[in-house]
């Protein structure tokens, strides 16, 4: 009967040691066989003859598509988030309707043109700016807020 103070230390040390590389050695072939498939750059016959050089010599297999294939597999994965990120950030903007709205710096630098070319005093500019930037829009006050809204609705 092997009980756990038969087992040394050390031994426990490289039993973890194999097991950690064993693992890793699976997420690595996992990695790669994903890589293999999003690679569009290689040809079917291309692909399969990875897949079964990795297969069938699983270790030899994983490191020589490493070394051969190893930097471009970086590359890959760089292009592939940058694509997933293209497409979230348009599913935003489409989502929000962000095309619909202009932000507040799309508002003050139209003011900002309309100031400098004369279209507008210095306090219409002042009293739009600061209807921008407290973003209350036309409904409140008075006749400065309904100045203020016609100018900003002049900028756009």
């Amino acid at each position: 009967m092997e009980l756990a103070y038969d087992y040394p230390l050390l031994s426990m040390f490289w039993t973890m040691l194999w097991f950690f590389l064993w693992i890793m050695w699976f997420v690595l072939l996992f990695r790669i066989i994903g890589d293999i498939f999003r690679d569009d750059e290689l040809s079917g016959w291309g692909k399969t003859g990875w897949m079964i050089f990795v297969i069938v010599l699983p270790f030899l297999g994983v490191f020589v598509y490493v070394i051969a294939r190893g930097k471009s597999m970086g590359h890959r994965e760089i292009a592939h988030a940058q694509a997933q990120q293209a497409q979230l950030d348009a599913y935003i903007k489409k989502t929000a309707g962000e095309s619909s709205r202009p932000t507040s710096a799309d508002e003050l630098a139209k003011l900002s043109d309309m100031r400098s070319r004369g279209d507008i005093t210095d306090e219409e500019f002042r009293r739009a700016k600061a209807l921008v930037l407290s973003e209350t829009g036309p409904v409140g006050a008075g006749a400065g807020a309904t100045s203020a809204s016609t100018t900003t609705s002049a900028a756009h």
